[in-house]
């Protein structure tokens, strides 16, 4: 079992900067893909960013070149650093492991853990 602990969340003002945290226990970190997902009242949950075991990355169009994942293995940490944040980005955000990681995944049924999330309130 792996347990997926996300934390940074809170509100900020469009055009702020938040960085999510995504601490990861109870088995080998370095060897899972991670991904960030997001999921607003009544809509989907979407992919926001993921990144392989060896660090390959990939990012929703909506959040690219404003967005960073990235991961500290020795730390079992996955992050989530986002700039200029807007409105409509609001949303519970969530940390999800998949634990064949050689590549990175954004579908949600691709992945085989998640933490509770955080949420992330931007105000206009």
């Amino acid at each position: 079992q792996v347990q997926l602990v996300e934390s940074g969340g809170g509100l900020v003002q469009a055009g702020g900067s938040l960085r999510l945290s995504c601490a990861a226990s109870g088995r080998t970190f370095s060897g899972f893909a991670m991904g960030w997902f997001r999921q607003a009242p009544g809509k989907e949950r979407e992919i926001v960013a993921a990144i392989s075991w060896s660090g390959r990355t990939y990012y929703n169009n909506s959040v690219k070149g404003r967005f960073t994942i990235s991961r500290d293995n020795a730390k079992n940490t996955v992050y989530l650093q986002m700039n200029n944040l807007k409105p409509e980005e609001t949303a519970v955000y969530l940390c999800a492991a998949r634990n064949s990681g050689s590549y990175y995944y954004t579908r949600p049924e691709d992945y085989n853990y998640w933490g509770q999330g955080t949420q992330v309130t931007v105000s206009s």
